[in-house]
């Protein structure tokens, strides 16, 4: 990959799961070169290149791309597909993308995302997952209902009032609902009360690491 040719203006990187597709833009607007990468080649590659404006599309590892070429003295740009998608020419594919990629760095005012810092990205991920364990939640506690409703049971509103009843329901109820019901209404129960435990410990570790930012909206979750 000859880079003395010309001077780089900008680098355009298309980030694949496994794959690379790399274009530089000279000065003059030329293309300077394109390459296929490995994923593992990435510090290796830029190490060769001088420091210079490497754009990419926003996605899930840009931010680790972005941290690691920076710290390889390079200027990541993290873009959003949207503004990037003007610049793509002729049919699209991994080199047009990242020759388009590059063309949009170079505009000085297009909006960019801010690079996250791994902390970020934790605290990020834990609130994904948090959301996960809610909505797993709410679905288990609906199924609940649906059966009960389906025996001609009705429970009045609110998780606290159906966790308080179903119990003496499936007690004093058991001529109308029938053995295989109760079972598999209780093993719903028992992941429900494993989901509350499992969020409750995710919830105590975020509002001890970073409570400010960790504030769950009063009556976030709740069904």
């Amino acid at each position: 990959m000859d880079t003395t040719l010309s001077p780089l203006a900008t680098i355009g990187v298309d980030i694949g799961k496994e794959v690379f597709h790399i274009v530089g833009l000279s000065t003059d607007g030329r293309i300077a070169f394109r390459r296929r990468i490995k994923r593992l080649a990435l510090v290796e590659t830029f190490k060769k290149l001088p420091p210079g404006v490497v754009g990419m599309e926003a996605c899930l590892s840009a931010h680790f791309v972005s941290r690691t070429l920076r710290q390889l003295g390079h200027r990541p740009k993290i873009i959003p597909a949207i503004y990037v998608k003007p610049f793509v020419k002729g049919q699209k594919n991994d080199y047009n993308d990242a020759e388009a990629i590059a063309e949009a760095s170079l505009r000085p005012n297009l909006r960019t995302v801010q690079e996250k810092t791994q902390d970020q990205l934790d605290l990020q991920a834990c609130h994904r997952v948090r959301a996960r364990l809610v909505s797993r939640r709410t679905g288990t506690i609906n199924q609940i209902r649906a059966f009960l409703i389906e025996q001609g049971i009705a429970v009045r509103t609110g998780a606290r009032a159906l966790r308080n009843s179903l119990m003496a329901i499936l007690q004093n109820r058991q001529d109308e609902i029938s053995p295989r019901m109760s079972d598999l209404i209780i093993g719903l129960y028992e992941d429900w009360i494993a989901l509350d435990e499992l969020r409750a410990k995710l919830e105590k570790r975020l509002f001890r690491q970073n409570r400010p930012l960790c504030e769950v909206p009063t009556g976030s979750g709740k069904v």
